[in-house]
């Protein structure tokens, strides 16, 4: 049994508090390789979310993260189907790459763009000259004939080799697709990129001259953050980074840590949640975690352990990813989550289906806080308790509170909502993963 505390307060029970205020969304609050370059220090990156300076209320903007978030779960289970050789595979035509967006300068001298953070994909790219097919860009189209740094990756180098599809022709030649209609094709080279004050000789990227896809648009390219060679971290000396979300209904910037400065600290050394990731042979740039088991309230669910499991052919599992904004379980995994929210929250359900989300539940009249069941995901050596806040969605203007979280067919995501105001680092030589509780506007 537990009683209702001040929305201030914290406590690790049973139940969590939801506060509900008078804004569209409503806080809550819980109780209850060989390339190499030779960095010596990181670096900090301010991320913006890709609403960041839209008229938008935050429901709105809460939405909008739900639809591209649907279309990358569509697109990333397409690219795992087509890597296990499934003879029909539907893709969407937006592929949604992804939330964040991170601001570059490329070349000597430098040019500015802002490119979309990934860390379902490996290759770093930007639109170059000359373009025979462009998307529409903020920035001007990058032109390595201006760039005195610039040089043409060799065909026989370690990242030309790591590329799925390329040719020896005028230098390394690349074919880079995202399991969609999405897709990058042009030159790979070597180039400065400088993230803030530090600048970075000699990183491996993609000089795209025919990039097609609706999900790029929202940058001038992508710097992918994934296991793979190709990636930024990998380029890096110390192959690690974290990142550190804020809110999605606040519009304050997120924070992206490079290299030394991507570390966890915490005076209680309890606070620190640590599991392995899992490799995926046929998917080698996602980061899979171990997810053993979920607890609503004080319920272990009884969830078979299959349900999360890679299978032999590379399908299912669990994935962690900064591009998608909501958690998608497995059918059978979700509806027994779902069963046992409708069992301990004692409201009625909301069948309206007007937010875009599987379960909601009307608030009563003139509530100012909402008893909710506490969230545990238990992964491989860490169980990590979510804040309310993490996983309860309110919107006091059409009195519902919902339940952040979907179903999905194979693949399973831990989503940005779950992440936000956690500091997740991912030690590519250590081979895991930790979460650290942190206020990241502070950071």
């Amino acid at each position: 049994m537990a009683s209702l505390y001040s929305v201030c307060c914290i406590s690790f029970v049973a139940l969590a508090i939801v506060a509900l205020h008078a804004s569209p969304a409503v806080s809550t609050s819980r109780r209850a390789l060989e390339h190499r370059n030779k960095l010596q220090n990181g670096f900090r990156i301010t991320l913006k979310h890709v609403d960041s300076g839209k008229n938008l209320t935050k429901w709105e903007r809460i939405q909008r993260g739900i639809k591209r978030g649907h279309h990358r779960l569509q697109r990333l289970n397409a690219m795992v189907l087509a890597a296990t050789g499934s003879a029909e595979v539907e893709a969407p035509v937006v592929s949604g790459n992804g939330e964040f967006l991170m601001d570059i300068s490329i070349g000597t001298p430098p040019k500015s763009y802002s490119a979309i953070l990934d860390t379902g994909s490996d290759l770093i790219w930007t639109q170059c000259k000359p373009c025979s097919q462009c998307f529409s860009q903020s920035t001007p189209i990058f032109d390595p004939k201006k760039s005195s740094t610039f040089s043409k990756l060799s065909c026989s180098s370690n990242l030309c080799a790591a590329l799925p599809q390329s040719n020896c022709g005028d230098g390394c030649e690349y074919l880079y697709t995202y399991g969609d209609y999405s897709s990058t094709q042009g030159v790979m080279g070597t180039e400065t990129f400088t993230f803030g004050k530090v600048s970075v000789p000699n990183i491996g990227f993609g000089c795209g001259e025919d990039n097609e896809g609706d999900g790029f648009s929202q940058g001038a390219g992508l710097v992918g953050l994934g296991r793979g060679p190709l990636s930024l971290v990998s380029q890096l000396k110390e192959p690690k980074f974290s990142y550190c979300p804020t809110s999605i209904v606040e519009t304050q910037t997120s924070t992206l840590l490079m290299g030394s400065l991507a570390s966890v600290n915490s005076s209680k050394l309890d606070a620190i949640k640590t599991t392995p990731l899992v490799q995926n042979p046929s998917q080698p740039s996602f980061y899979y975690l171990s997810l053993q088991g979920i607890s609503v309230g004080s319920t272990r669910l009884f969830i078979k352990k299959s349900t999360f499991a890679l299978q032999d052919d590379g399908t299912g599992g669990l994935i962690i990813d900064s591009g998608t904004t909501i958690t998608y379980l497995e059918k059978s995994a979700f509806d027994l989550v779902k069963k046992e929210f409708i069992s301990q929250m004692k409201l009625s359900v909301d069948n309206s289906g007007s937010t875009g989300l599987d379960l909601c539940f009307n608030l009563p009249s003139g509530s100012t806080q909402v008893d909710v069941p506490k969230l545990v995901f238990h992964f491989d050596g860490a169980d990590l308790d979510l804040p309310g806040e993490n996983y309860m969605i309110a919107d006091s203007s059409s009195g519902v509170i919902c339940l952040a979280m979907g179903s999905s067919s194979g693949m399973s995501i831990f989503g940005n909502v779950q992440q936000q105001n956690m500091l997740v680092l991912h030690d590519l030589e250590k081979e895991t993963l930790s979460f650290v509780q942190t206020q990241c506007n502070k950071l």
